[in-house]
């Protein structure tokens, strides 16, 4: 069981972490110094090597740590069915790029960056991991095999990260359209409720 004082010190960690990545998405990573984001932070230089080894740590576990809430604001907008499905997949790239298309163009110009390349190829190793278990859940409630939902969670996921970055409708709708195609056709095959003709977009 952690102590107060542990607790209190996670709080306080995840709160300068918070500070710092808002602070670099609105700013840039190489727009911002040390003592910009101590500022930001409400705290002194030193007071930020507390709780992280140094710049590099805070850049690193910051952005491993709010791209995983990002993820998680993403998962909780799940359609419940399959009825719900068609909603999601028009409304998920605009809410994405308006609520975290900052924090994509950080997380890309973090994980590009040579110093961190290592770090982003770990972190996109757990999401292959996270989102096959999101398609897990999905399963029961489409009827469609996890296998066959996970790599077209990817493909949603990566027009949504592009749209995000450069708002490209082009790329954007043609990458929907594919994958609502792949959808039905996957319903239709799997879902007994559609085969029955019990479903309509």
């Amino acid at each position: 069981m952690r102590t107060v004082n542990e607790k209190s010190r996670r709080a306080k960690q995840i709160d300068i972490m918070e500070k710092c990545f808002d602070c670099y998405a609105e700013n840039g990573l190489a727009g911002v110094g040390v003592k910009a984001i101590s500022e930001a932070c409400g705290c002194n230089v030193a007071s930020l090597y507390q709780y992280f080894e140094n710049l590099d740590d805070l850049i690193v576990k910051s952005t491993e740590y709010c791209m995983s809430k990002v993820e998680d604001d993403f998962m909780a907008k799940a359609p419940t069915d399959v009825e719900d499905l068609w909603r999601f997949i028009d409304e998920i790239p605009y809410w994405t790029a308006e609520k975290h298309g900052k924090k994509y163009r950080l997380m890309y110009q973090v994980y590009t960056h040579p110093k961190y390349r290592e770090y982003g190829k770990k972190f996109f190793a757990g999401v292959d991991k996270r989102y096959t278990e999101y398609a897990k859940s999905l399963e029961t409630k489409l009827g469609i095999p996890h296998e066959k939902l996970t790599p077209l969670i990817f493909i949603l996921i990566r027009a949504c990260v592009h749209y995000a970055l450069f708002e490209d409708e082009f790329y954007l709708k043609s990458q929907i359209s594919v994958l609502k195609e792949a959808l039905e056709l996957f319903i239709l095959k799997y879902n007994s409720k559609a085969r029955s003709g019990g479903i309509t977009k």
